[in-house]
């Protein structure tokens, strides 16, 4: 099988152990690693040194200036993994391969930003993984390969992530050697639904705890953003208190009462009314326990 040549463009551990795999195939050639370029990836860097790589930056990865360095390269195909720029037509067509993504959604739902945390506040029972050609949408490129992993009620941001990480690079790997195979069949994204949907990128503000929602939707949000993520933010007086997990009650009665109030304890833990029944709060930080009867919002 000939040697394929790729540019490699990633960030983060989502591209670590894809790195890992692609250097450890013989017909796989990896000619460069391109970093994001305002704080590029440490590991990506000292693997490139080990494995005498070349490994650069750009702030602009569409400008003639890097076109040029990506024509000099002769790259049969670019490859993108949780990278931080926009691709271009040029850039995107430059390889007689063109360009592929991997994105850790079940395209063409679950297109955008923070696609795990969205999946869990959406009680998602599983998240895909998508290979993708890139095209000048975001997100809307034809389907190379997709896989999908179960999400239990024992999951949460930490755990997804960890089968994410994985998940890509096995994913990723699989579907480029499916492109250099020259057996891809590829998936028109309409063809599955005509619209999808695009989550937005979540930001400072948003892990305020509403309590008027219902237990379930707080369990999911809670666990959604739970560590290494910002963790659910609520307020005792002017205390703010970090909550990382709590327990959903399935049996707990379903009533009338004042949202936010503390209706019990146990041991450390403290249970919460929501607009429904209870919740069970049993890892938070930033202030003692709260009392019976104490009011959060």
């Amino acid at each position: 099988m000939k040697t394929m040549r790729i540019g490699y463009f990633a960030d983060g551990p989502w591209a670590h152990l894809t790195l890992v795999k692609l250097l450890s195939d013989e017909t796989l050639e990896v000619v460069f690693v391109c970093a994001r370029d305002d704080v590029p990836d440490p590991v990506l860097r000292s693997k490139s040194a080990e494995k005498s790589l070349k490994f650069i930056t750009h702030p602009n990865i569409n400008s003639k200036e890097f076109l040029e360095q990506m024509r000099a390269f002769d790259c049969d195909l670019h490859v993108s993994m949780s990278f931080n720029q926009i691709f271009r037509h040029e850039l995107i067509q430059l390889p007689p391969l063109k360009t592929i993504n991997c994105h850790a959604g079940k395209l063409p739902f679950y297109r955008g930003r923070n696609i795990l945390n969205w999946a869990l506040i959406n009680d998602e029972k599983e998240f895909g993984i998508t290979v993708h050609y890139v095209d000048e949408g975001i997100d809307t490129g034809d389907i190379i390969l997709q896989r999908c992993f179960p999400i239990t009620d024992d999951d949460n941001y930490s755990t997804l992530l960890k089968s994410a990480y994985e998940g890509c690079a096995s994913t990723l790997y699989d579907a480029i050697k499916v492109v250099q195979s020259n057996n891809v069949k590829p998936i028109v994204q309409t063809k599955i639904h005509p619209l999808g949907f695009y989550c937005s990128a979540r930001s400072e503000g948003d892990e305020q705890l509403d309590w008027n929602q219902k237990s379930r939707d707080i369990f999911n949000f809670v666990r959604a953003i739970c560590r290494p993520g910002p963790e659910a933010r609520t307020f005792l007086g002017d205390k703010e208190i970090k909550i990382n997990r709590v327990q959903y009650l399935p049996d707990a009665p379903v009533y009338k009462g004042v949202v936010g109030a503390v209706v019990g304890l146990d041991n450390n833990s403290f249970f919460v009314k929501t607009s429904d029944s209870y919740i069970k709060v049993t890892e938070y930080s930033g202030c003692s326990r709260p009392r019976m009867g104490d009011r959060l919002r």
